[in-house]
């Protein structure tokens, strides 16, 4: 069977979105968990990790809800509903 190149594209796209949600989660994370991990060592604490740990798993969810919203036409910067306007 030979596939279509839409078809291509849309796996391709598909895959290339899962993978931009994966990392707009897992960098804010990894980079506020290193931090956290760094203060506690020039501190002399332990629970710094965990804090920055939060604060990167919150900053991750914002990102993909943000991105999410961008895609699937949530709300503009100017507070209007869906993608595109159409003129009378």
């Amino acid at each position: 069977m030979k596939k279509n190149k839409d078809e291509d594209r849309a796996v391709y796209q598909s895959l290339a979105m899962v993978t931009q949600f994966g990392l707009n989660m897992i960098v804010p994370i990894c980079a506020m968990s290193a931090a956290g991990i760094w203060l506690d060592q020039k501190f002399g604490t332990s629970y710094l990790t965990i804090l920055f740990f939060a604060a990167g798993a919150a900053a991750g969810g914002q990102n993909v809800y943000r991105m999410a919203r961008r895609i699937y036409g949530g709300a503009g910067q100017d507070g209007e509903q869906g993608g595109s306007k159409e003129d009378d």
